[in-house]
């Protein structure tokens, strides 16, 4: 009941506009991911497409050949994407800067050449991935996943777990003095941002129909990259403002024609020259709605003392 009533209301959205709505969805719980291991712990990655790419095959193979629940199908995405960020964080995350941006590429474009040559994901013929097998519209399914992903980084970002990942973006070597395992907690993140990307996969194959690992290479990892820096490094609501932007801009300026794609790069050139910290970056967002709702925010502790309470609990 409750899902026919939900499909009548997303078949009142015009389907293009839908499809629009939906590819900005997926690209928020993409940016978010990579903001988490980017923008709040400083570690340059150039390849959370590939985390993506685990996910997308991962839910794509399990609806074709198991026909599973589309919620478990959805989790379990986005586990095995988080596997794979463990299984690789390991080695490449003792590395920091260039170095850690050349392995996650190094890492994403082997994992693309492996996806090219398997049986199970039809070569480069890529899949055909059916509907998902749920009650609940995808549209719908897809915009709750994003309203949990943000609450869930605001609550990480919030916590000692990502007041220790800030202090290890400002100075690892006086995060690590002070007792914090830089090494487990920078793994930690990286697994939360693959989770995410593996839910964010996952989603965007139910909803293309169509996966194939050349649409997870090099530049699906830079398109990403861009919405977290243009909308603001480590800031939630500025990931969630870069992903809308880049996500719609390329459909608003299709009256342009040959030209949309050189518009759309001088924006950005535009953009970073003026505002180089990105939209949101900076600003804080909660002080604003603190003023506009004339409300006293309330301090919060500094980062240095919240450093020093989790260098007496971690050893």
């Amino acid at each position: 009941m409750i899902g026919e009533y939900l499909e009548n209301l997303v078949n009142l959205v015009d389907a293009y506009y839908l499809q629009i709505f939906v590819n900005i969805g997926i690209a928020i719980i993409l940016a978010l991911g990579l903001n988490l291991v980017t923008g709040v712990t400083g570690q340059l990655s150039l390849g959370h497409a590939a985390f993506m790419s685990i996910g997308a095959f991962t839910g794509g193979i399990l609806t074709i050949k198991l026909g599973m629940p589309f919620s478990v199908n959805l989790i379990s995405s986005g586990l095995m994407a988080a596997f794979f960020g463990v299984l690789i964080g390991f080695p490449i995350l003792r590395l920091s800067g260039d170095y850690l941006a050349i392995a996650t590429l190094g890492f994403a474009e082997i994992l693309k050449v492996i996806l090219l040559n398997l049986d199970i994901t039809n070569r480069a013929l890529g899949l055909s991935v059916p509907l998902p097998n749920t009650p609940i519209p995808l549209p719908i399914y897809v915009w709750l996943t994003v309203l949990l992903v943000i609450a869930a980084m605001i609550l990480i970002q919030n916590s000692r777990f990502g007041r220790a990942l800030r202090a290890i973006r400002e100075d690892e070597i006086a995060a690590e003095t002070m007792g914090i395992n830089t090494t487990l907690y920078k793994i930690q993140a990286f697994a939360i941002g693959a989770f995410t990307a593996g839910l964010g996969g996952c989603l965007y194959a139910h909803f293309i129909a169509y996966i194939n690992p050349s649409d997870f290479g090099f530049s699906k990892s830079v398109d990403i990259l861009n919405m977290v820096v243009l909308g603001g490094l480590g800031s939630i609501p500025g990931s969630v403002l870069g992903a809308s932007l880049l996500t719609a801009a390329p459909e608003f300026l299709r009256f342009m024609e040959r030209y949309r794609m050189l518009v759309y790069g001088a924006l950005l050139v535009f953009l970073m020259i003026f505002r180089p910290n990105g939209l949101l970056g900076g600003v804080s967002v909660r002080q604003l709605v603190c003023k506009a709702l004339g409300i006293k925010p309330r301090p919060r502790q500094s980062l240095s003392t919240d450093s020093n309470m989790e260098g007496r609990r971690v050893k």
